[in-house]
């Protein structure tokens, strides 16, 4: 920023920004590293002039004055460049001089950024820390009736399933109408929510992948993987990896040309079909890949030119309801692969949520029902979308959980939940919350992006421009110089190492309970919490 600049309405300083950066002269040898890797440009190198005047002792000389200049670090104060905190540039410097600052007070950015008529747009999830399943307590511990379990040495069942769960008499009789019954997959709870390859950068995929892989391999946890909306590389598609993949479908059909013309040739099915009709962090809205993130891969998996933005409509225009949608949907993705891969919707949290279970309770090609709540992550969404809209995903599991117990289907229909689970770190806490709740299983995103890739983004807006491709570790960027940073091997080691830390925990969370040979899915008695409208939503224990 020029000293000369003229003064307008938008102009702003480096106190009206949410991070400055504070840089020491004194440690500083004008290295360049952090003005290298800072991914928006917030610095630069400039030139400051500075006068020091001596006074003399006594009154027999004149003051000097000598006027340097010299180089130093600057900030640039365009909202276009505003730093975004995610502290690269104390990360690459040998001397620890440069420290990106969080602000005391509300900044003026976000008066100014929509530049151009543009709302801002950013990645991450909702600026609000804690929630509900934070609160959320375990009070059922056994003693003397039902022996407490120990955790280090007992043999525990942690598994889940997924697909329509018949009674014996309805599989028998769905067997002699239609010749199959449908198809259930035992899998571990805890499933890597959809990321899409192109949303997340080539390195970061493959490293998701492998470490899935392993865990099935070599550890034998059924760990699955959902794709998301961007297709399938052909590599994987071919492999007999496949099994432990499950395939999204969303409103753009992106890739599935591909999925379906490779059909024949796959050595093994797929985990399941997702059909994505909803997002938690894009209520009624599509995803948005940016132009810039479409190379010539990304474009050869999806189908489409290189360099174009690629948005997904809002709902699946090919049909003439969502009702309609859903069941031929369902059906069509079932006979595709012969009746053998189990077929479920994804929706975002929502008010409507049991009117969408009522139909798929009376679908018998159903597989089960996946829920993002409010609190879901995702690389490109407006602001006002991710902080103002949704439903918060306890009490619509909770819900729909109900729902199902009322029409005794409870064992029948899985609930997969999403959206903000281990937003503060107490991941098995909020999966074993929900659980309780009625899920079946819990669905995870951005908290495998921490945990394994180090994420810079955190629910006090730092970092989270995984929309604009530019992300500092590469793991939401198709910029080969960003995303060489990111070791796929490394983190393949992190997602084990998180699945293993996942897994001594729950471990802890239901041996208190007695309970080793199924999941607590919808044991509600061992919850309780310390706000008598929480409990008096969700039907649990009020607590004090």
């Amino acid at each position: 920023m020029q000293s000369e600049r003229p003064i307008t309405p938008s102009t702003l300083s480096v106190k009206d920004l949410p991070w400055q950066i504070l840089w020491d002269i004194e440690k500083c040898t004008l290295c360049g590293k952090c003005t290298a890797v800072c991914p928006v440009n917030a610095i630069e190198l400039a030139v400051f002039h500075k006068q020091t005047v001596t006074p003399p002792i006594g009154f027999l000389e004149t003051p000097s004055s000598v006027y340097k200049a010299y180089y130093g670090i600057r900030q640039k104060t365009d909202p276009a460049y505003n730093c975004v905190g995610c502290a690269m540039c104390t990360m690459v410097c040998p001397n620890d001089a440069i420290v990106p600052c969080r602000t005391d007070e509300s900044d003026k950015l976000k008066f100014h950024i929509d530049q151009g008529g543009q709302p801002r747009r950013r990645g991450g999830r909702r600026n609000v820390p804690g929630g509900v399943l934070d609160r959320l307590k375990f009070i059922r511990i056994s003693m003397l009736t039902d022996p407490a379990l120990d955790a280090g040495r007992h043999e525990f069942e942690l598994r889940t399933l997924l697909g329509r769960v018949l009674p014996p008499e309805e599989n028998l009789k769905f067997l002699s109408v239609n010749g199959w019954i449908p198809p259930v997959r035992e899998i571990y709870p805890l499933i890597v929510g959809a990321m899409s390859f192109g949303a997340l950068s080539p390195t970061m995929w493959e490293g998701l992948q492998m470490g899935v892989a392993y865990l099935n391999e070599e550890l034998g946890m059924p760990v699955r993987i959902c794709t998301g909306e961007g297709g399938c590389p052909p590599r994987l598609l071919r492999s007999r990896f496949l099994k432990y993949v499950i395939l999204q479908i969303a409103s753009g059909y992106f890739g599935w040309d591909e999925i379906i013309h490779a059909i024949p040739e796959m050595k093994e099915d797929p985990c399941a079909i997702e059909i994505k009709y909803g997002q938690g962090a894009k209520h009624g809205d599509g995803g948005l890949l940016m132009w810039y993130k479409v190379n010539k891969l990304i474009a050869a998996i999806r189908g489409v030119p290189t360099g174009v933005n690629l948005p997904s409509p809002p709902t699946h225009q090919t049909k003439y309801s969502i009702e309609e949608s859903v069941a031929k949907m369902i059906q069509s993705m079932y006979m595709a692969w012969g009746f053998r891969v189990p077929v479920y919707p994804k929706i975002s949290g929502t008010s409507t949520a049991l009117a969408v279970l009522n139909n798929l309770t009376r679908n018998p090609y159903a597989a089960g029902l996946a829920i993002d709540g409010e609190d879901g992550g995702t690389g490109a969404a407006y602001n006002v979308s991710m902080n103002h809209m949704g439903h918060p995903i306890a009490s619509n599991i909770r819900d729909s959980y109900l729902t199902l117990v009322e029409l005794g289907m409870q064992n029948q229909v899985p609930l997969l939940a999403g959206g903000g689970v281990g937003k503060s770190g107490n991941l098995a806490a909020n999966a074993a919350a929900l659980i309780m709740l009625g899920a079946s299983g819990v669905q995870i995103g951005k908290y495998v992006m921490q945990a394994a890739a180090g994420c810079l983004g955190s629910e006090s807006d730092r970092c989270n421009i995984c929309n604009i491709g530019l992300c500092p570790k590469g793991i939401t960027s198709q910029d080969p110089r960003l995303y060489r940073r990111l070791d796929a091997e490394q983190v393949a080691q992190r997602l084990v190492d998180l699945y293993l830390s996942f897994d001594t925990e729950l471990k802890k969370i239901v041996a208190p309970l007695g309970r080793s040979t199924s999941l607590p899915i919808g044991m509600s008695d061992a919850l309780g919490v310390d706000d008598p409208n929480i409990a008096k939503r969700l039907k649990i224990k009020y607590v004090v």
